[in-house]
């Protein structure tokens, strides 16, 4: 009789090893996942399109980064244009103080700023009288942005 039972605990001894160690895999497989999706939507898509918005009031521009990888603005250009007419004198940023334009631009566009755009920063400029055409309301405005060459967004709005 004790043959048998050494026989029988040494079979659950077995059974009952083998049944933890898949339930360890299991649970550690599932933290390896449960990690690897929380890193996966953290981390921006390398080719997420940027995405901005663009409010005009006056002469005052807010130009809004809402989605995409960061943009140094160093490498930034500006073509801006009310009712189809380019402006005289575009903004050149980063600045603080340019020809067309009053003086201390706001966020990323600011020289003071730390050189890079990012999602949910808010870049702002103001047209100074010496530069055309004047922005009225309901005057279509758009705003194109490069990065070096590349067109990397088209934004428009109507002045209110």
């Amino acid at each position: 009789m004790s043959r048998q039972l050494a026989a029988d605990s040494r079979g659950s001894t077995v059974l009952i090893g083998g049944v933890l160690m898949v339930g360890i895999v299991v649970v550690i497989a599932g933290v390896v996942g449960a990690a690897a999706f929380d890193v996966a939507e953290s981390t921006p898509a390398p080719n997420q399109p940027t995405m901005l918005s663009l409010s005009v009031t006056g002469n005052a521009f807010e130009l809004t980064h809402d989605a995409g990888a960061p943009l140094q603005v160093s490498s930034l250009r500006l073509r801006i244009s009310i009712n189809g007419e380019e402006l005289r004198h575009q903004p050149p940023v980063p600045f603080f103080s340019a020809t067309g334009f009053k003086p201390g631009p706001t966020g990323p566009f600011n020289t003071a700023s730390d050189g890079t755009w990012t999602v949910g920063e808010i870049a702002g400029f103001e047209l100074a009288g010496t530069n055309a055409p004047t922005v009225t309301a309901g005057a279509r405005v758009v705003v194109r942005v490069y990065e070096e060459d590349t067109l990397v967004a088209v934004v428009r709005a109507t002045a209110s």
